[in-house]
């Protein structure tokens, strides 16, 4: 292999990482690789996520296996910290300190030469500079989490975990942040984030891993996911010039399992939503009937996620 076509190696990975408090396992042999990028992290309560992000910064020590930045156990390993950012899910603020002052904090922790330019820096790029002299215990649920945002990016990461990072942020916040994240990715991060919103996770995430009692049920990317769900038929909207017409043409086709004829339209489910894309405009076509539009209505993140935590 030449150089030019050596693969990158991984920024965060974990390699058969379990962790468990007495008999409660709360991470099962876990084992992924993730490079720059954004990647949602997504499970029920109790599955596993928090652990396991403070597994990767180093916070917590896996009970087997490891958990590697930039190839190195994350683990009591100061080296590593700064190249990693951790926004951690609790409300860990200082309510008695300045926003500047608690983000400054964290710029000395980091042993930054100018911690007063890197303060305001990171308090621009969550649009905290107007409060930044007002002390947070008084800041609102969503700046009290744009503040911890500015502690964790304030030394510049490579990587940067989130857990829960739009709680409490409002609309506008919301999108100013995904707008942040990235930024920070187009510039090589590597980002990992938990969210229980599966809409903001689908809108950010190029790549999903699905945590389910502790085990990961999924990577990659969702859309790839659905299609690997082959014991799960596919749902596909049809509106057409004649959906009953439309209906009658399909039925009896061997990879239709039901049809549905509705006000908006005609839903096929179907086994092979690849043939059944190829079959369906030649069928209405000879049924002569116009088909204007052939949707999947299941191919959504809510979709994939419901199935592989309930199956």
């Amino acid at each position: 292999m030449s150089m030019s076509e050596a693969v990158t190696p991984p920024t965060v990975s974990v390699e058969n990482v379990s962790r468990w408090y007495g008999n409660v396992v709360a991470v099962n042999d876990i084992s992924f690789a993730l490079g720059p990028g954004i990647t949602g992290l997504l499970g029920p309560n109790g599955a596993g996520k928090s652990t396991l992000l403070n597994m990767l910064s180093g916070l917590l020590k896996p009970s087997n296996g490891q958990a590697l930045v930039m190839g190195e156990p994350a683990w009591r390993n100061p080296s590593v910290y700064k190249r990693l950012g951790l926004v951690p899910e609790r409300e860990a603020v200082y309510d008695f300190l300045t926003g500047q002052d608690f983000v400054r904090l964290s710029a000395r922790l980091h042993d930054l030469p100018d911690v007063d330019a890197a303060s305001l820096r990171a308090l621009e790029a969550v649009e905290l500079t107007d409060a930044k002299d007002r002390k947070s215990g008084g800041y609102s649920k969503g700046m009290k989490q744009r503040l911890k945002i500015a502690a964790s990016i304030v030394h510049q990461p490579s990587i940067l975990l989130l857990d829960e990072p739009f709680n409490g942020a409002d609309p506008r916040q919301r999108l100013r942040m995904m707008d942040m994240l990235r930024r920070m990715a187009r510039e090589g991060a590597t980002i990992l984030f938990s969210s229980h919103i599966l809409e903001e996770v689908e809108r950010l995430a190029e790549n999903v891993l699905v945590i389910v009692a502790g085990r990961l049920a999924a990577s990659g990317d969702f859309h790839a996911i659905r299609r690997l769900m082959t014991d799960r038929p596919h749902a596909v909207m049809l509106r057409s010039s004649d959906n009953r017409g439309l209906a009658a043409a399909l039925v009896g086709e061997p990879a239709i399992f039901g049809l549905d004829l509705a006000e908006e339209g005609l839903t096929v489910r179907t086994s092979d939503l690849l043939a059944f894309a190829s079959i369906a405009p030649r069928l209405a076509q000879k049924a002569g009937v116009t088909l204007f539009e052939l949707s999947p209505t299941d191919e959504s993140l809510e979709s994939v996620f419901s199935y592989l935590v309930q199956r």
